[in-house]
């Protein structure tokens, strides 16, 4: 069983490393050098900060935020995450979650993390798109603070990377672990089979989170460096996220204790916090989707269910355990389903179970989450339940997150008052846990074996 942190950890600053890793470094483009001799303008691009009012669903765009404008390049297209999930009926995510970088401490050990990779069709027809690196905005740390977007410039291809190995499988396809050519860092790149995004009906969603991930940026969410496409598939390129799924963690461990499981859920918190203050809804919040970097912080990944939603919509999506009776019932919604799957998230990590799961059945989840009867563990803090009475309720108007006070009403809720909110924006706080990795190496241990691709990819023909 994993060896989690003592219960001092939410106040404790973060340690230091002595030794910076060479690749823990700012996020690098995959097609720019390490050293900078030979100017590649194919793959070079900068960032450009372009106020919008909606947020990517990939939230890894802030990993990118404090680097130096001489260093920190946006890679093409490369990127993990591995959880796709193609409709509401499926509960087993098929990809791979992000991992933090602590690119605003100011610290040299900052890693990318893994991005969750789904490959978007281009409109205009290109092969490639990446974030342009060499201006990144800064971090937003206040959801008022306008909406950075990367514009990507370059062109980017198969030809750019070697493909290692698979991280993760899904309906649509599947995320591969890959290394540049030019600069030898680890990327992920989520391809997405054409014939399957459409049979699926998945085109809109998937338009979606190609245009959510390319427009947010934020510590705990994923990156999306670019996306490119052939005849056959779709290709997004993210950070290499090593230290795997927080499922994966939750699953060895059985259950968190609650220090544990509130570290996480208040860095949950803080990405909700700001993809809400852009009118965007994730929808698909759960611990399969939530990655571990090598220091322990988390990045959300996979947005196919993200969108920007002012006011209201209607669509049935997301996984059935963690879906609110809102929802359900098929009436119209907004941010406040977020709200309740954070709840639904705390008690799985605090009970090691969901409290509407019944034999797997989503009619039985559907109506049991409907009947709304929750029963808590007498081990589960009173704080901590007075909290998810307070998120799990099918009382709108009682429902933390969806009040005047919005998602401060949560921050300022008794079971976070250990939670140092600054701190832990810049990642100035060490997790619990720090995953068995080997930082720069490539390193997938992290991740679950499975069978390789046998259809080779970059075919040419016409374009299904």
């Amino acid at each position: 069983m994993p060896t989690l942190g003592s219960l001092g950890f939410l106040k404790k600053k973060r340690t230091k490393e002595e030794k910076p890793d060479p690749s823990s470094s700012q996020p690098t483009s995959p097609v720019t050098p390490i050293t900078p001799t030979s100017s590649r303008t194919f793959g070079s691009s900068s960032l450009t900060t372009v106020p919008t009012h909606s947020t990517t669903a990939t939230s890894i765009a802030s990993q990118s935020q404090s680097t130096t404008q001489n260093t920190q390049e946006a890679p093409a297209s490369a990127g993990g995450g591995s959880q796709m999930n193609p409709s509401v009926a499926q509960a087993v995510p098929y990809g791979i979650q992000p991992s933090p970088s602590p690119a605003h401490t100011g610290t040299p050990q900052n890693l990318p993390s893994i991005n969750n990779l789904i490959n978007l069709p281009q409109n205009d027809g290109h092969h490639a798109t990446s974030p342009a690196a060499q201006h990144p905005p800064q971090h937003q740390h206040h959801p008022s603070q306008p909406t950075e977007v990367r514009v990507t410039k370059g062109k980017y291809s198969l030809t750019d990377f070697d493909l290692l190995r698979t991280l993760g499988t899904g309906s649509f396809g599947r995320v591969h672990l890959v290394q540049s050519k030019h600069n030898q860092r680890f990327y992920a790149i989520k391809v997405l089979k054409k014939a399957q995004v459409v049979k699926m009906k998945q085109v809109e969603h998937t338009n979606d989170e190609r245009r959510m991930l390319g427009e947010v940026k934020h510590p705990f969410l994923i990156t999306l460096w670019g996306t490119f496409q052939d005849p056959k598939n779709l290709y997004m390129v993210m950070d290499f996220v090593e230290g795997g799924e927080l499922f994966s963690l939750l699953r060895k461990s059985g259950r968190f204790p609650n220090p544990v499981a509130k570290f996480y859920a208040a860095e949950v918190t803080l990405a909700l916090e700001y993809l809400h203050s852009r009118n965007i809804i994730y929808r698909d919040l759960k611990p399969e989707n939530l990655l571990l970097d090598r220091h322990g912080h988390l990045k959300i990944t996979d947005f196919g269910f993200a969108k920007r939603v002012p006011d209201k919509t209607w669509t049935l999506c997301g996984t059935p355990d963690y879906l609110a009776p809102e929802v359900v019932s098929n009436k119209g919604y907004n941010k406040s389903v977020d709200w309740w799957s954070l709840g639904i998230l705390i008690y799985e990590m605090l009970c090691g179970y969901t409290p509407f799961w019944d034999s797997g059945s989503p009619m039985k989840i559907y109506e049991n989450i409907l009947r709304g009867k929750v029963k808590y563990p007498a081990y589960v803090h009173p704080d901590a339940q007075n909290l998810l009475e307070l998120l799990i309720t099918p009382d709108l108007t009682k429902r933390l997150g969806n009040l005047y006070g919005g998602s401060q009403d949560v921050k300022n809720h008794p079971w976070f008052s250990e939670v140092t909110w600054d701190r832990l924006s810049r990642k100035d706080i060490d997790a619990p846990y720090t995953p068995p990795v080997k930082a720069g190496a490539g390193d997938a241990s992290q991740f679950d074996r499975y069978p390789e691709e046998t259809e080779k990819y970059g075919q040419t023909g016409s374009d299904e």
